[in-house]
């Protein structure tokens, strides 16, 4: 039992650190054993600290896992050690071990969250007191019902908490929770959060889907995840011979863990989120810009911005890690004699760069009008390098629909804009005959990179 002396009211007293309350246990991996707990770390017993050999001058990672159906470790849990350990190999990567409380029915586990927050709590602020380990150095990272455990640890410390990051946080219970009880802005000097499983309505949705820390991620929207689909979840499940036959509810859940991992190992290339009011605007291609710090890093080098209120980000990414993607922004005039408006139309992208191409990317207009420019946001899984060419091709519609059955519409295009969001530059492309026609069903049509603006070359073109 640990005595702590405070002032109060210009008396000295002392205040006991009880440790007996204490249900979690703490494992200091090591990087040879990511995934066997061979070390614990007691809270009020000093001499474990220095039998698991704890680095005293490196920065701590706590992880803190959530509710399980097995009661076990989930396949994840090493990976995110081992991880850490590759970009940080002289810090100390400890993992809460609740699994007992964790595998009961989800909202028993999830009233639990305030003694696991509390366990940590008590573990921290005693590392701080005994041996003088600044908080500065902690780095609590929290999944699912662990990111509020987490949350509720840093809202009890004595001291703030250097940085939370909540791997999308669990939604029942705590979608219309108080602060108190869940992760949010105030629980550590800086707090990021990954969404990655919002579907469905508030409080049922697997993951949290409002705000909860100074900035929160949304990869793809933040409702489903790329590669989450039942066949292919199936045939993940088939290859890992059944060992997680809940992957078909975890795969989107868990995959801002494997966005966390990815953005610890590939440093070089890391992965971009771009501040937006809303998805319906990211998808239009309209907050590509990183001014003002419209822009930042996902994951472990996220760039601290703290605002007033919670900064939200979106961003793409692939199915499989490396997750990084490139963005651009597109946008096309319509042109025409005959107005014309059409609902959701099916078109192809092709980009050509100095590096690599990447052709007949498939999107999908909401609305077309004649005379009317139009944004959308498209992206590549491959760096293309400097763009040089663009291909648009106005797909047919299914073999049985007849809407143009008696026509075939076309629309008039002078010039493609682009920007690219991950070097931020803005390129017009044009139409080699001034003025191009995209028609329903027809070949694709080329725009090439102008060195001088489009509407010389367009007057050029009408003078001949």
């Amino acid at each position: 039992m640990l005595y702590r002396v405070c002032i109060s009211k210009g008396a000295i007293t002392e205040k006991k650190r009880d440790f007996s309350g204490i249900k979690s246990k703490f494992s200091l991996r090591t990087p040879e054993k990511t995934d066997e707990d061979t070390c614990l770390i007691v809270p009020g017993q000093d001499t474990s600290v220095a039998q698991c050999n704890f680095n005293h001058t490196s920065k701590t990672f706590v992880v803190i896992h959530g509710w399980t159906v097995t009661g076990m470790y989930e396949s994840w849990v090493p990976k995110l050690v081992k991880a850490l350990y590759t970009r940080e190999p002289d810090s100390n990567v400890i993992v809460v071990d609740w699994l007992a409380l964790a595998s009961l029915h989800y909202p028993v586990s999830a009233a639990y969250t305030k003694l696991v927050g509390k366990d940590v709590a008590t573990f921290v602020n005693w590392m701080e007191e005994q041996f003088g380990y600044s908080l500065d150095k902690v780095h609590l990272l929290g999944y699912s019902l662990g990111a509020h455990a987490a949350g509720i640890a840093g809202s009890l410390t004595d001291k703030k908490i250097n940085r939370i990051t909540g791997l999308d946080p669990a939604g029942p219970r705590f979608e219309y929770a108080e602060e108190s009880v869940r992760l949010s802005p105030d629980d550590a000097v800086f707090v990021d959060v990954l969404h990655t499983y919002t579907r469905g309505t508030p409080d049922l949705s697997i993951g949290i889907q409002k705000p909860v820390g100074h900035i929160d991620i949304y990869p793809n929207g933040g409702g489903f995840q790329p590669g989450c689909t039942f066949v292919e979840t199936m045939q993940l499940v088939a290859m890992s011979w059944l060992q997680e036959p809940d992957q078909l509810v975890k795969c989107s859940h868990e995959r801002s863990i494997h966005l966390f991992i990815d953005s610890l190992l590939y440093q070089k290339e890391p992965i971009m989120a771009y501040r937006c009011n809303s998805k319906e605007a990211f998808e239009r291609g309209l907050c590509l810009s990183c001014r003002k710090n419209r822009c930042n890093n996902l994951g472990y080098k996220v760039n601290r911005v703290r605002s007033k209120r919670s900064v939200k980000m979106y961003l793409k990414t692939r199915a499989q890690m490396p997750y990084k993607v490139f963005h651009y922004q597109v946008k096309i005039h319509l042109f025409g004699n005959v107005s014309i408006t059409k609902s959701s139309q099916p078109f192809l992208i092709s980009l050509y760069g100095t590096k690599k191409e990447s052709e007949n990317i498939d999107f999908v207009l909401p609305e077309i009008s004649t005379n009317k420019t139009h944004s959308f946001l498209i992206y590549t899984e491959v760096d293309i390098g400097e763009l040089l060419i663009v291909k648009l091709q106005w797909e047919k519609d299914s073999f049985l629909s007849l809407t143009d059955w008696w026509s075939t519409p076309e629309f008039g295009i002078q010039r493609v804009r682009v920007k690219a969001g991950e070097t931020q530059k803005k390129l017009v492309f044009c139409s080699p005959n001034g003025l191009s026609y995209l028609t329903k069903g027809g070949k694709p049509v080329e725009f090439v990179r102008a060195l001088t603006s489009c509407e010389i070359l367009v007057l050029e073109f009408f003078k001949e």
